[in-house]
């Protein structure tokens, strides 16, 4: 009997575990990008950052980050974050999401057409060339366009996005104030985790949301 029911055991969680890895993507529970360091350990970060005024974007392009890179199979990290972000998220034969929704945190409105939404770099990557990367390799630039291990990456609503463009926190923050110890907190990690520098505006505007938190 022992031995029977072991093997029922066995052949359940077996099922079990098919039917989750083919199970489709809208009926898995919704991701979120890697939370960002609470905000005594960002703090600590901040103060770490060199500080220095901010360099000029001669020389900059788009280009010299590429993006969206292959993550898996046939989808990018744009359809990636997608996925990730969105709740029921249903997908076609390209990767390109048909169907879904998904909330922008940066102004709390919710989406059902991936048309709406950008995939917005935290630190964007002008403001990243005019704070150090305009000294890395291509290859380093292209992993920090497509870093996916830390809260780079946000899906947010496309207009609001690009009302942000390349601004930083001393110029720019998310209409949902609620939303700003989390900015703040995810600017602070990508800096610290990529060595970036802050100048000194945005250092105090960055100290000023953390109020928040």
């Amino acid at each position: 009997m022992k031995q029977t029911t072991t093997l029922v055991l066995s052949a359940t969680a077996t099922a079990t575990a098919l039917t989750l890895l083919t199970a489709p993507l809208s009926a898995r529970a919704a991701a979120a990008p890697p939370p960002p360091p609470p905000a005594s350990v960002v703090q600590a970060q901040l103060e770490a950052l060199v500080v220095e005024p901010s360099g000029d974007a001669s020389g900059y392009d788009r280009a010299l980050f590429p993006h969206w890179i292959t993550v898996s199979g046939t989808c990018d990290t744009r359809e990636t974050v997608l996925r990730r972000d969105g709740a029921d998220v249903v997908t076609d034969a390209a990767c390109r999401a048909t169907s879904g929704r998904w909330f922008s945190p940066y102004d709390g409105v919710t989406w059902t057409r991936a048309s709406d939404i950008d995939i917005d770099h935290m630190v964007p990557l002008s403001e990243a060339w005019k704070s150090g990367a305009s000294r890395w390799s291509v290859e380093r630039r292209r992993a920090f366009a497509n870093d996916l291990d830390s809260s780079q990456l946000w899906a947010v609503t496309d207009n609001v996005n690009q009302g942000k463009g390349d601004k930083d926190p001393a110029v720019w923050r998310p209409p949902l104030e609620s939303f700003q110890c989390t900015y703040a907190r995810s600017w602070i990690e990508v800096k610290y985790r990529w060595a970036l520098s802050v100048d000194e505006a945005e250092k105090a505007a960055l100290r000023e949301m953390l109020a928040f938190c």
